[in-house]
């Protein structure tokens, strides 16, 4: 802009009268941004005219001192003034009354969203400070100037949404053709033509394949990251970034790397675009690319098109992998991966009631760990009853029978597919092995080469260079012991011994199922190798259990089943059973003969044994009252008890509940008593009137309601609970 020119705005923004000496008195601030760092490389002459607003303020009548640049914006988005530093400090100066005067080249240097824009305006009025760019100098508080400023607001913003929308355009119209260059995973390469392709170095593409095959073969990431782990291989890529852009690095395997690798479509050839979205209500301010990124479904990719890029898997495998993968996931709706507990069908096991997938669970007793299926989705998500619950280990026992001898006439083919596996495995790494040792050889050559061309002159370079070879050979004699040691515990074939120990465990299938080496997690594969899903259902709280295995391909087998239950007046012929028994006690038998007649007559324990001990027979007699005098009675001349006193054994059959329960309750301290002095030492419960009908009344209560706080208040009789506070920490 020439001398005259300057002069002659100046004169004409003098005579409008806006510059004043109050504005004056404050600063000149001259506000320098471009938007990209790419900008202000390329456009160096847009960063000087802006610069040359100092000149300006000086015209207008600021001395150069009190003439403040705030460029700290240069090279960031005026998208949202969150991510400007140089903005806030800006805005903070207007509001405490230093500034007088704010210049920019355009008003789009300033803000481009509508809501900074309209706050900068706002807060210029309030403190009196006046805006200037190219075209003029505006004072907010004057009307047709602040009408001019909020339609350049819409304009820039209109501007933003007009360029965002033109790039946004260009590249999914580039993706749409498979042009545009998105970032490629480990095991590609981007030509200097652009087109993509697989990485040159073997190594790189034998590792991917490696991973792919032992995913298909193991079924879990984890288990693919432990035989990584386990024989030492990396994964080789490429960098991205930094002066070694392009160099081949190999780093160890992890968890979420595997994931990624067998989430990407581009190992299945599938260029894709637009898979993922950043939710902006999640965006940190002064982090970029911060902000929740939520995957997209395949049908919700703005770009697919398969077969654009070389390929490693099919498209069916990948699809494979990613239903493979959401299985395992732990939620209601999957099976889940195999993992080591004793439960055999954890993740099969269906509700015949509500079609719900049920739970598994695991309790310790005196014989160790045991699990149960529980139908719990109804009582979890709308508080309703539970469907079924029921022994899992009977349940356990049938399904393995039936797969064990399914899989019998295949013994000869499981054995030659295990000895081909184990092999195929071993080959595929005793390949990466080598591949190390050549390119272990190649860097000692090169190091020799650089060693041997140097020239002795130079002591310096020759002195690195001799301690780069060095270290090149101390690397590959390390690497020549490792595989060595490795070729030693795992060589490549199988020998005869180990794969005459294959057939024999083939042969002889129950032996592996049962051998120690089997782990609970095997078990799991196997059985979900061949069945898909079980539907149980309960005859109500009956020992009686219908099953339905559906196998792989759909064919389906049905069974009914006998389950253990917890009491045993949850029997079926528990009505047979009473009247069985008072038939043989009417015979005069004594409980060991009672005991041998039932199991003759096969009447089976609510736990399935086949015979009653004479400790439940004598129980029993007791509890149905068939032999007066031992314990039913509660008179103080027959026993010793006092008023409002009972034997364990009377009160719970007064109540009308499993003696089992009371006890435990009396052990929690929700019941009062005491054991008597004399021999057989029995229980001795107070309870009056009032405290029976208490305790009836809690027994009608739903399963598990005793072990919640509330329940301590619930007292039909209107008497205080304070001495049944101790169920509260049960």
């Amino acid at each position: 802009m020439g001398g005259a020119g300057v002069r002659s705005m100046l004169l004409r923004e003098r005579e409008d009268g806006k510059v004043q000496g109050r504005h004056r008195d404050r600063l000149a601030v001259v506000y320098v941004r471009q938007s990209s760092r790419q900008q202000v490389l390329d456009h160096g002459e847009s960063t000087r005219l802006q610069y040359g607003l100092v000149e300006r303020a000086v015209a207008l009548g600021w001395p150069a001192s009190r003439v403040m640049v705030i460029d700290e914006d240069l090279g960031r988005s005026a998208a949202n003034a969150a991510d400007r530093p140089g903005f806030a400090r800006l805005v903070t100066e207007i509001t405490m009354g230093h500034v007088g005067l704010v210049l920019g080249l355009e008003m789009s240097r300033l803000a481009r969203a509508g809501r900074d824009w309209h706050q900068l305006v706002e807060l210029c009025s309030l403190s009196g400070a006046l805006l200037a760019d190219a075209d003029g100098v505006y004072d907010p508080n004057w009307y047709n100037d602040r009408l001019l400023l909020g339609l350049k607001g819409t304009m820039t913003e209109v501007e933003l949404h007009l360029i965002k929308q033109r790039m946004a355009s260009g590249r999914l119209a580039k993706a749409a053709r498979g042009q545009l260059a998105v970032p490629l995973p480990a095991g590609y390469v981007r030509r200097p033509c652009g087109e993509v392709g697989l990485d040159p170095d073997e190594q790189v593409q034998a590792v991917i394949r490696l991973v792919f095959d032992l995913f298909e073969q193991l079924g879990t990431v984890h288990a693919v990251l432990r035989f990584l782990v386990e024989h030492r291989v990396q994964i080789g890529m490429r960098e991205r970034s930094g002066p070694g852009k392009g160099e081949l690095v190999w780093r160890a395997p992890h968890q979420q790397g595997l994931i990624n690798m067998l989430r990407n479509p581009a190992y299945a050839g599938i260029y894709a675009y637009g898979r993922s979205r950043t939710e902006a209500a999640r965006h940190l301010p002064g982090r970029e690319h911060s902000g929740r990124v939520r995957g997209l479904d395949a049908g919700q990719w703005l770009v697919r098109i398969e077969g654009a890029l070389p390929a490693y898997i099919t498209v069916e495998r990948y699809e494979r992998n990613l239903a493979r993968m959401a299985a395992n996931r732990a939620q209601a709706e999957s099976v889940g991966a195999p993992r080591q507990g004793p439960g055999v069908l954890a993740g099969l096991v269906v509700c015949g009631i509500c079609g719900q997938r049920m739970q598994i669970t695991y309790e310790s007793n005196q014989h160790g760990l045991i699990h149960r299926y529980c139908c719990q989705r109804r009582h979890h998500t709308y508080g309703q009853p539970r469907c079924q619950q029921m022994a899992g280990g009977f349940l356990d026992d049938h399904v393995v029978a039936q797969v064990l001898s399914a899989l019998a006439p295949a013994a000869l083919e499981v054995s030659v597919r295990a000895a081909e596996q184990i092999e195929a495995h071993r080959r595929q790494v005793e390949r990466i092995w080598r591949q190390r040792l050549e390119r272990a050889e190649f860097a000692c050559d090169r190091a020799r080469r650089q060693y041997q061309l140097a020239e002795p002159e130079h002591r310096l370079v020759v002195r690195q260079l001799e301690h780069e070879w060095e270290q090149a050979l101390t690397a590959r004699q390390q690497l020549v012991e490792d595989y060595e040691r490795f070729s030693r515990e795992r060589p490549m074939r199988l020998s005869a011994a180990e794969l005459a120990a294959i057939r024999a465990l083939a042969d002889d299938i129950p032996a592996l199922w049962s051998a120690p080496t089997t782990s609970a997690a095997d078990h799991k594969k196997l059985v979900r190798a061949v069945v898909e899903r079980v539907q149980v259902t309960a005859d109500g709280a009956g020992e009686n259990v219908h099953a339905v295995v559906t196998w792989a391909g759909g064919h389906q087998t049905h069974a009914d089943l006998i389950r253990p239950v917890a009491r045993i007046d949850q029997l079926s012929y528990y009505p047979a059973l009473t009247a069985r028994i008072g038939a043989l006690v009417g015979e005069g038998l004594d409980n060991a003969a009672i005991a041998d007649r039932l199991a003759s007559e096969g009447f089976r324990t609510p736990h399935l044994h086949e015979r009653f001990h004479v400790g439940e027979i004598q129980h029993l007699i007791r509890r149905l009252g068939l032999r007066p005098g031992l314990d039913h009675d509660r008179s103080t001349d027959q026993g010793g008890l006092g008023p409002d006193q009972w034997w364990l054994a009377s009160l719970a059959r007064e109540i009308g509940m499993p003696m089992a329960t009371l006890s435990g309750w009396l052990r929690r301290g929700w019941v009062t008593g005491r054991q008597d002095t004399r021999p057989p030492y029995r229980w001795i419960i107070t309870a009056d009137r009032a405290e029976t009908e208490r305790l009836r009344a809690l027994h009608q209560l739903p399963a598990g309601y005793h072990n919640r706080r509330r329940w301590t208040d619930y007292d039909p009789a209107g008497r205080g609970t304070n001495e049944h506070q101790g169920a509260q920490g049960s």
